[in-house]
């Protein structure tokens, strides 16, 4: 069964979550915008999810983080906690 390990950052606002991409683009440190901005509790450990199967995340999650290029930021992605940046960390099939 595929697998796959992400991090990602939690914030309300659209507008937030693309201030971060872009600051991630720039070359901050996405382990130290989670801790400071996430709204997740995985913020404090830089937003890392571990490991997890399709269907344990939500729909929105799920299809950006089975899809997307492994240790690229996708976002802002809308699921019904708010707005998140995703990374997947690795993937297995």
């Amino acid at each position: 069964m595929a697998s796959a390990s992400a991090r990602h950052i939690l914030v309300s606002s659209e507008e937030q979550c693309q201030q971060l991409k872009t600051d991630i683009e720039g070359g901050a440190d996405f382990t130290e915008l989670a801790k400071q901005h996430s709204s997740c509790p995985s913020g404090s450990k830089g937003g890392d999810l571990g490991e997890f199967s399709p269907g344990m995340m939500v729909p929105e999650f799920d299809q950006v983080v089975f899809s997307a290029d492994v240790n690229t930021v996708q976002g802002p992605v809308k699921t019904q906690f708010g707005y998140h940046l995703l990374e997947v960390t690795a993937r297995s099939e």
